[in-house]
């Protein structure tokens, strides 16, 4: 082999292996790719030996559970909801659909199940904690389902005091409000959720955890927010010179590692936690010093 073949051999393998190591610096999470599959829009960045763009489609039940890996075992990573979409790049024989979420490009597995083709346009939003839905225009009616605070629907006509469905369910306006909307405060969102179970990996207030009550509460205010309180606390906000505790402010965020809480005024806080099993409003003070004592000390306080 000549000196300039060996060379050029030399430097492709180098490209290679540079470019693996920008793959192993991608978040798993938010990064469509995988050994043997990839998202098409990241070829030419990683190294993968098939790339597909993927189909838009749109989450059809309630809440579809999302997960790291293609099992119904597997630890909740987080839940989609009815009517947002997503890319879907595979759909294996078991029935399991490989999935990136468009609202906050979480990746993972879901039930193909879940899945529908994408619909009309949405128009609205549920803006309570949580609703029914009712098979017509009757409150005595057994309902048939129930809807998340957020999931996104297609309203055709009114029937006081119900909006019809695209689908043809009634669900309470009241509990509706026109996508686009955003609230005015979004502490006040998220005490909508006061005494919901703690869920890892929930998203609804039949289960959430702490950074889901964050993201809820700061996406219905018109706020981007990531889904996992690392993400978070890297994304959102400025941080404060020092968690200083006598400077705070309503809707300051405080973290601890792997955990975020939301100020509600100068002396507590709201969040969902495991060591209630709920979302609760805590003292700041006895949170700050019951979860120090646990060895996760305060790292930052950031403010929107």
């Amino acid at each position: 082999m000549s000196g300039c073949a060996r060379a050029l051999r030399s430097a492709v393998r180098s490209l290679r292996l540079g470019i693996r190591k920008t793959v192993n610096q991608f978040d798993p999470r938010l990064t469509p790719a995988r050994t043997d599959l990839a998202a098409k829009h990241l070829e030419g960045r990683i190294v993968a030996p098939r790339f597909v763009t993927g189909e838009a489609r749109e989450i059809a039940d309630s809440q579809a559970p999302l997960r790291r890996v293609p099992s119904p075992d597997a630890p909740l990573d987080t839940e989609a909801l009815e009517g947002e979409r997503v890319t879907v790049y595979e759909i294996t024989e078991e029935g399991w659909a490989w999935v990136q979420l468009a609202g906050d490009g979480y990746v993972g597995y879901l039930s193909s199940n879940a899945l529908r083709a994408v619909g009309p346009t949405k128009t609205h939003k549920v803006v309570a904690a949580r609703t029914l839905v009712f098979p017509g225009p009757n409150i005595k009616l057994p309902p048939v389902g129930g809807l998340p605070f957020g999931a996104a629907l297609t309203v055709v006509r009114t029937v006081e005091p119900f909006a019809v469905t695209a689908t043809g369910a009634f669900v309470p306006l009241q509990h509706l409000a026109p996508i686009g909307t955003t609230e005015s405060d979004y502490v006040a969102v998220a005490e909508r959720f006061l005494h919901s179970p703690y869920l890892w990996g929930g998203k609804t207030s039949l289960g959430l955890d702490c950074s889901a009550l964050v993201q809820l509460a700061l996406n219905a205010s018109g706020v981007p927010c990531a889904r996992d309180s690392d993400l978070q606390e890297r994304e959102l906000g400025t941080p404060l010179p020092a968690p200083d505790l006598t400077n705070l402010r309503r809707g300051d965020l405080m973290f601890w590692k792997g955990h975020v809480a939301i100020v509600r005024d100068r002396e507590t806080l709201i969040h969902a936690n495991a060591y209630h099993m709920a979302v609760t409003i805590e003292p700041i003070a006895m949170a700050v010093e019951r979860i120090a004592a646990s060895g996760y000390p305060l790292t930052s306080v950031r403010r929107l």
